[in-house]
C-alpha cells in the first residue's frame, strides 16, 4: 500500500486553509483552493480530492453569503451572515487539521459541483 507522504498531507491541508485568504482578498476563499487544486491535482490524488472538496465548500459558502446578504433587507440576513461566517471558519479549520492528519474530510451541507 502506498503510504501518504507528509508533503501530500501538507498540500491537502493548504487546499483547505488557503480559503482563509478570503479574509484579506476579495474572493480569496475561492481563488486559494482553486490554485492549490489546479497546481497539484495531477500529481497528488489526495490533494485532487481535498482541493475539489474545499472548492465545492467555498462555492457553497459564497452562494449562502450572497443569499444572506440579500436577506439583510428583511433583517434575518444579518443573523444568517454570522452563522455562515462562523460555520465557514470552524469547518475550514477542522478540514485543514483532518487533511494534515492524512484523512479525507467531507464538509456538511456542501453542493458538490466539481466532480
Amino acid at each position: 500500500m502506498n503510504e501518504m507522504t507528509q508533503e501530500q498531507k501538507t498540500w491537502g491541508m493548504l487546499a483547505h486553509l488557503s480559503s482563509l485568504a478570503g479574509l484579506i482578498i476579495p474572493l480569496g476563499n475561492l481563488i486559494g483552493p482553486l490554485i492549490v487544486w489546479l497546481v497539484k491535482k495531477d500529481t497528488m490524488p489526495f490533494v485532487d480530492d481535498q482541493g475539489k472538496e474545499a472548492l465545492n465548500f467555498n462555492i457553497t459558502v459564497f452562494i449562502a453569503a450572497v443569499v444572506s446578504g440579500l436577506l439583510t433587507l428583511i433583517l434575518i440576513g444579518f443573523l444568517l451572515l454570522l452563522v455562515v461566517g462562523l460555520g465557514w471558519l470552524v469547518l475550514t479549520i477542522m478540514a485543514g487539521i483532518k487533511a494534515n492528519e492524512g484523512n479525507s474530510y467531507r464538509y456538511p451541507f456542501t453542493l458538490r459541483l466539481i466532480k
